[in-house]
């Protein structure tokens, strides 16, 4: 019997950890396609950010947002890439996201052109401490830091970085 107690708490205790360490993750949108579609299955890893490492240009993170979830449960969870860190000055442009005035290379959004949210041609914003400018991949469809309703996205929002998506199984990819 003792063993079996034993075996059982040594369970729970990996139980435990795990949930303080990783958080499964379904996308349930597609404005971050082509990259990640809908009902894609991530592991997000949530200590990523935990010994005052800021996210960088590129990494795709989950972040609480202010807009209350549709079942009044708390706040949505949004899941977006980084393009703008502390310091940054963003510009959108004829199409185009510059920062700090050098032209962006995004490949991640295969040939998308990216507007600002209000429709016009142009927005320049910049990034307060601890704050990151994040859009998705699919700009035309994506609530992203171009918007009012999401703007700067506050680092303590951070839930964390997406590393693995592990389903579908035939686009097991680490991020």
């Amino acid at each position: 019997m003792k063993e079996f107690i034993k075996d059982i708490l040594i369970a729970i205790a990996i139980v435990v950890v795990i949930t303080l360490i990783i958080k499964p993750t379904i996308v349930k949108e597609s404005s971050m396609e082509p990259t990640l579609y809908e009902n894609n299955y991530l592991i997000i890893n949530k200590l990523a950010y935990f010994h005052k490492d800021h996210p960088s240009y590129g990494d795709i993170i989950v972040f609480r947002s202010n807009m209350d979830r549709t079942d009044g449960t708390g706040k949505k969870l949004l899941i977006k890439r980084v393009i703008g860190v502390e310091g940054d000055v963003m510009r959108i442009e004829d199409g185009q996201v510059y920062r700090n005035g050098e032209l962006l290379d995004e490949p991640y959004i295969h040939g998308q052109q990216t507007w600002a949210e209000t429709g016009g041609d142009s927005m320049e914003v910049e990034i307060g401490d601890d704050e990151l400018f994040c859009m998705g991949d699919n700009r035309e469809v994506s609530l992203d830091s171009r918007s009012p309703e999401v703007g700067n996205v506050d680092e303590e929002t951070v839930v964390g970085k997406a590393v693995v998506r592990l389903y579908p199984f035939n686009e097991i990819t680490r991020f």
